[in-house]
């Protein structure tokens, strides 16, 4: 019996079947709601000094918040499907606003337990951003484009950290770290109520009737691998790519100071090639999946490339070129900063009628990866006695990621019950 709630399947992306232009405010709308999410997550560590100077706590324990958000954003990715497809995408996006305003307002309270209570707030919307953007979408796009905006959607992640780089320590500066997050208060207020106006249109296909499905809910995406083999390995590249491209984030500066003889200006010239190569190359490389590749093909080709980053990246040291190290670092930012939107268009055209459960499920793996991969590279590079076995173990885990993608696997039959 088809369960109540479920909408048509998205178009199959490698077939050009219409002429629709593209849905330029839907995805400008989930473009600023990924914007302004991402750039809360990130506003406290681009102010840590700050913070712990205020709060007399270690600067590293802020990290600590971003690992929260992340592992608390796994149940919000498995559980929110259901409630999208009953209240609709955009008022579960209106919700993650207001969960981000939440979140602001009880860090900005300068306590401790504040802090916290914000990543849970935060984590417990944070995962719902892709599914409720991909339903949101998926049936407003030309296929012919389909990788490409949802890669167009993807930077929002990228964007939002820079944003936060770049208001949020002067604005500390001068005013101090809590009129910082207030401040970005007032734009997730705004997107908010603006989002009021579309809502009706946007979200009709919502299902007042559907049933949540309470704590089994959070189990039914996994059912998703049973009946469709092809999305295994799409869940194993999901899981690598996201966590070997925080490590990238995460150790590249401390590794070239350390390690390669880079002042920390240099090493930081090295991770902005990153994060820009990676939100660059992100339409790139849906544009290249709607036009000569299979998104699959794009994704094994991603791991390759980022595996090779990664070899070379552990070989880093005083011999090394600057030019080359930022050159190495910006191949990494295109390939493991770069797949996250083909990964997500994929998710959906695989998950079908079921796009919105895939998607979460795609979240939820990615989210793992990152709270898990690179801790134990941390443990790695102790254990190796440093960063040259450590970064090889990452580009054989790449390898893992991209070579199952390049074997052919063939749906099963759902049976239906």
């Amino acid at each position: 019996m088809k369960p109540a709630g479920i909408i048509a399947a998205p178009p199959t992306p490698t077939k050009p079947t219409t002429l629709r232009a593209m849905p330029v405010w839907p995805l400008a709308a989930t473009l600023a709601v990924q914007t302004l999410a991402t750039m809360a997550l990130l506003s406290l560590p681009a102010a840590a000094p700050a913070v712990a100077h205020d709060l007399h706590l270690p600067g590293t324990l802020i990290g600590t918040f971003v690992s929260l958000v992340y592992t608390v954003g796994i149940v919000s990715a498995l559980g929110s499907p259901s409630y999208i497809h009953r209240h609709g995408a955009v008022r579960v996006s209106q919700v993650i606003l207001l969960s981000v305003v939440a979140m602001l307002l009880a860090s900005a309270t300068g306590a401790v337990a504040g802090l916290a209570v914000g990543a849970v707030l935060l984590g417990l919307s944070y995962g719902a951003n892709a599914p409720a953007a991909t339903h949101l979408l998926v049936p407003q796009t030309p296929p012919r484009v389909f990788n490409m905006v949802m890669s167009l959607r993807q930077i929002g992640v990228p964007l939002g950290g820079v944003l936060g780089s770049l208001i949020v320590p002067p604005v500390t500066v001068l005013a101090g770290w809590r009129v910082a997050l207030l401040i970005e208060v007032i734009p997730a207020l705004l997107l908010c109520l603006a989002l009021q106006g579309p809502r009706v249109r946007w979200d009709v296909a919502r299902n007042p009737r559907y049933r949540l499905p309470g704590l089994r809910g959070f189990l039914l995406p996994f059912r998703l691998l049973r009946e469709d083999p092809r999305l295994i390995p799409l869940s194993v590249a999901s899981f690598l790519y996201s966590g070997i491209q925080l490590c990238f984030m995460a150790f590249m500066t401390v590794h070239l100071t350390t390690a390669a003889g880079f002042d920390l200006i240099g090493a930081g010239r090295a991770l902005a090639a990153f994060q820009i190569t990676g939100a660059v190359s992100r339409p790139i490389w849906g544009w290249a999946a709607d036009r000569f590749l299979t998104p699959t093909q794009t994704l094994a080709l991603q791991g390759f490339i980022m595996a090779g980053a990664a070899v070379a990246a552990g070989q880093f040291g005083p011999h090394w070129p600057a030019a080359l190290v930022v050159a190495v670092a910006a191949v990494a930012g295109a390939s493991a900063g770069g797949y996250t939107g083909i990964a997500y268009a994929e998710w959906a055209r695989l998950g079908g009628a079921r796009r919105t459960e895939a998607t979460g499920l795609g979240t939820a793996l990615m989210f793992f990866g990152v709270t898990v991969i690179p801790s134990a590279f941390g443990l790695a590079v102790t254990v190796l006695h440093g960063y040259g076995g450590a970064y090889g173990v990452l580009g054989v885990l790449a390898l893992l990621g991209a070579a199952p993608l390049c074997l052919p696997v063939r749906r099963l039959p759902v049976r239906r019950v």
